[in-house]
């Protein structure tokens, strides 16, 4: 008679997830049977599926997207963060498909507080689009941007769904001068629904703001899902230290 302890149920539902990722069966970025299915498949509890997927999402192997379900993880997709890249150029030089969903494109006034942030001067009409990046159908980056009406006056003339902010401004009104300002936080309840995030899933966001022409161009809030993406920047430096490229 054996004297060995049966593996927890919870544990043959990592394992078996942990085979078919590591066999190839199931491939990085593809999403994996729903909850549902997997109590079918492995005649087990809901809450039992449950805390291996909690477990293999925390140690990195699964991402879970709100609404949509359990992918395996592939690689982070990882953004330049000292240059002023196209994200739309980024995902498809991935392979991927990129699409754009609006929230919001409309003119309204800037608050004080936003007004002397981009040093507005006499008329302190702004733009303010809300956009949500998707790569392969999952959001990646929800951007709450606010464009001076003075310095680009056609802003919100553009159709963004075939062409980023980005890709507009950077010929519109040519970056001179760009802040960066990245931080870590929890995302509140529109930007957690933008992303299709679990509760309490933190964002790393990064504060943007560009100058063209000795005059603020915009403000942008860039918000990513923590697990979904990544901010990294690879520079050589002078004999002094200081970046040269």
């Amino acid at each position: 008679m054996s004297d060995q302890a049966p593996v927890p149920r919870y544990k043959m539902v990592r394992d078996h997830i942990i085979r078919n990722i590591r066999s190839g069966a199931w491939a990085a970025d593809s999403k994996i049977p729903s909850e549902n299915e997997l109590v079918r498949e492995l005649d087990v509890s809901r809450m039992t599926v449950n805390r291996a997927l909690r477990e293999l999402t925390s140690e990195g192997m699964l991402r879970r997207v709100q609404g949509l379900g359990s992918f395996v993880a592939g690689p982070q997709p990882q953004s330049v963060l000292l240059e002023l890249r196209n994200i739309a150029d980024e995902i498809r030089e991935r392979g991927h498909a990129y699409h754009a969903e609006i929230l919001c494109l409309e003119e309204e006034a800037a608050s004080p507080a936003l007004a002397a942030y981009m040093y507005l001067e006499g008329d302190n009409k702004v733009f303010h689009s809300m956009i949500v990046h998707h790569e392969n159908e999952i959001p990646v980056q929800l951007e709450d941007r606010y464009v001076s009406k003075a310095v680009v006056p056609g802003y919100r003339d553009n159709d963004f769904t075939s062409i980023t902010p980005n890709e507009f401004l950077v010929k519109a009104a040519p970056a001179e001068e760009v802040e960066h300002l990245v931080e870590a936080c929890l995302p509140d309840e529109t930007v957690a629904d933008a992303l299709r995030m679990e509760p309490g899933q933190p964002c790393l966001l990064l504060h943007r703001r560009t100058w063209s022409s000795g005059k603020v161009v915009s403000s942008a809030k860039l918000y990513h899902p923590g697990d979904r993406y990544r901010l990294g920047a690879h520079f050589h430096s002078s004999p002094t230290g200081q970046p040269v490229d």
